[in-house]
């Protein structure tokens, strides 16, 4: 399965997996995949892209509480738009499937 994303979804996919590269070993093929923008992906790599972008979901939504009333919420709010958009593309894709 191929997705179509933008330089900015790809950028935001990207930072996500070098993100969970350095604190817990992501995968290298599908980091080398998205940073080569080959966005042909089987079912395994969109499930595991979609738990991975979940999470940070998570996690965003708890640093958006956290820094409730503060210039940097706005930031971290539009941040979690682009990655629900990602999301939302990688699920109908492993519906696909």
């Amino acid at each position: 399965m191929q997705l179509h994303l933008d330089t900015a979804e790809l950028n935001l996919l990207a930072d996500v997996l070098l993100q969970v590269k350095s604190t817990s070993g992501a995968d290298d093929d599908l980091l080398d995949k998205i940073l080569a923008k080959d966005l042909r992906l089987d079912s395994d790599e969109l499930e595991k892209l979609g738990d991975l972008l979940g999470k940070r979901s998570r996690q965003l939504k708890d640093e958006i509480a956290r820094a409730q009333g503060s210039p940097a919420a706005l930031v971290l709010q539009q941040k979690l738009g682009l990655l629900q958009r990602v999301l939302e593309r990688v699920n109908e894709a492993c519906v696909m499937f």
